[in-house]
């Protein structure tokens, strides 16, 4: 789980600072020209810090609400507390403009290129973490200005998931055990992105999950066989000569949404509230939908002495609209995961067989 988020990390790191060099380049490369394009966003700068303050002045009203309602506070002491935080905002506001006042003067007053950069003002920022102020997104990149204050009350969260394991076929009058494909060799891998919906005001025990994820789901045939087509019937016959390995795969689109449920840690800052599952008991319940975008048989041999790698797409008649049930227990980040799909692997196939996987799934909130 550390390897993974280190690199998840490291990639946005990375692509993060490649925007800002690329940012810096352009700004090099027009500091020569006229200053009047550094004006009219100097202009514009001045509309984005009076939202800004407003902005933060919401927040911390409805902090102060908050302890009203907690009866933390009396009303009286929230109408003053609400003043002061006017008058600050307020003169804010006059202090910042005054700067950026002062910035425009200086530019109209060297109209030829001059470079009045000092180090200081709005420019671009690259903060990863909230740093000293409780900020909303955890790695942003761009103007200082619009970089959004943390919400009292964030109710929907997002965050990738990844999700690996076993696969195979549950085959209408057979076990497991009997199964035509590799119980140790057959996998699959699921990479999607949800989002995670407080279904109550003032709890957290019930949430709501729902998203896209792509699923591979993947078979190697056991005792040298491989699929066949067979006037649309799907089957698995003997191969001419010895395989070295029969894969076969199927790639799909899928909605899943879970109802999930369990206890969360309630975190209450000054302005602002958050519920934290970090190391508790999660328990997803529910399904999914979706197509299949993709299938591929992938067959090793030897034939006259040469390797032979044949890769055949398609004409499996595999379903075209596939659904499921899915569920999973979590501690954490990390969970046990089940998939079960409902419709069948193939349209049209001698013996009905279904997919099923078990597996680990990441759930990097």
């Amino acid at each position: 789980m550390n390897t993974i988020t280190r690199v998840v990390v490291c990639l946005v790191i990375a692509l993060a600072f490649t925007t800002a060099q690329a940012q810096d380049t352009k700004i090099d490369s027009t500091q020569t020209s006229s200053n009047q394009l550094k004006i009219d966003t100097l202009k514009q700068l001045k509309t984005n810090i009076e939202n800004e303050e407003r902005e933060f002045l919401k927040s911390e009203i409805a902090a102060i609400n908050q302890r009203i309602d907690d009866g933390k506070i009396t009303a009286s002491e929230a109408e003053t507390l609400k003043k002061e935080a006017a008058k600050n905002r307020a003169l804010n506001i006059e202090n910042r403009l005054a700067i950026i006042d002062n910035k425009i003067a200086l530019l109209e007053r060297n109209d030829d290129g001059y470079n009045t950069e000092d180090g200081d003002g709005d420019g671009f920022v690259l903060r990863i973490g909230s740093g000293e102020e409780d900020k909303e997104s955890f790695v942003y990149f761009g103007e200082k200005s619009n970089d959004k204050p943390r919400k009292y009350d964030r109710r929907t969260t997002t965050n990738v998931v990844f999700a690996l394991g076993f696969n195979n076929a549950i085959i209408e009058g057979q076990s497991l055990n009997d199964s035509p494909y590799k119980i140790g060799s057959s996998d699959f891998f699921e990479l999607g992105y949800a989002w995670k919906t407080r279904l109550f005001e003032n709890t957290n025990f019930w949430r709501l999950k729902y998203g896209f994820s792509f699923q591979w789901n993947k078979f190697e045939m056991e005792d040298n066989n491989y699929l066949v087509n067979t006037d649309g019937e799907i089957s698995l016959q003997e191969f001419p000569s010895d395989l070295n390995k029969a894969k076969f795969r199927t790639t799909n689109l899928v909605f899943p949404m879970h109802i999930e449920f369990g206890p969360s840690k309630k975190i209450e800052k000054d302005d602002y509230f958050r519920y934290s599952t970090y190391k508790k008991l999660k328990v997803g319940l529910g399904g999914y939908a979706g197509i299949n975008i993709g299938s591929m048989q992938k067959l090793k041999y030897k034939e006259d002495g040469d390797r032979i790698k044949n890769k055949q797409r398609g004409g499996f008649e595999v379903s075209e609209f596939v659904y499921g049930l899915s569920g999973y227990v979590a501690l954490g980040d990390i969970a046990l995961y089940v998939k079960y799909d409902l419709s069948p692997v193939f349209k049209d196939q001698l013996i009905d067989q279904n997919n099923i996987s078990v597996g680990l799934r990441f759930d990097m909130d």
